[in-house]
């Protein structure tokens, strides 16, 4: 077995060992790859080019649906996927109930999202091919999990609800 030595200050090319060089590029290669994952880019998503004629089509035929489809895109995590309730569209795009359920509808439909039950709760799933928010190898774990936007004027009626139910009980004391 031969010896391992390693120059600390090499002057010469010929005073490393091919095991140093090795081990040296890999930390280069590491550092690199590191880098590459610290994008400046982080806050994208991707728009697959081929199909942006269907976001035109979405636009001529139904702007309220793209926009939903643009917040949607907007908050979806990293495997393009937003748990949210209608309250919240409604009070983001400044719209009624029956608006949201009809590009929701559209979009659903014509295949820009998919929705998901969780219980009472839609997970709505932007098309992965169509938009993806996340490193490309990644598109096979598309669709969770998942981020939940919430509405505080819904979670205000969960208090009221919460805090009518405590003044009404009563406790009975022991005799």
């Amino acid at each position: 077995m031969s010896e391992i030595v390693v120059t600390a200050n090499p002057k010469a090319p010929n005073e490393i060992s091919f095991e140093q060089r090795e081990r040296d590029l890999n930390e280069l290669e590491r550092k690199r790859l590191k880098e590459t994952r610290k994008s400046p880019f982080t806050n994208f998503y991707q728009v697959n080019k081929d199909s942006s004629n269907y976001l035109r089509s979405c636009l001529k035929e139904n702007p309220r649906a793209l926009e939903l489809l643009l917040f949607i895109f907007d908050h979806m995590d990293k495997y393009n996927a937003v748990i949210c309730s209608y309250k919240v569209f409604q009070e983001a795009l400044g719209v009624g109930q029956a608006t949201i359920a009809r590009a929701v509808k559209y979009l659903k439909d014509n295949g820009f999202i998919y929705i998901y039950k969780s219980g009472t709760s839609n997970v709505y799933v932007a098309n992965k091919d169509l938009v993806w928010n996340s490193w490309g190898t990644n598109l096979e774990y598309c669709e969770f999990p998942a981020n939940i936007v919430l509405s505080k004027s819904e979670q205000e009626d969960q208090v009221k609800v919460r805090n009518k139910r405590i003044q009404t009980v009563q406790i009975k004391e022991k005799k």
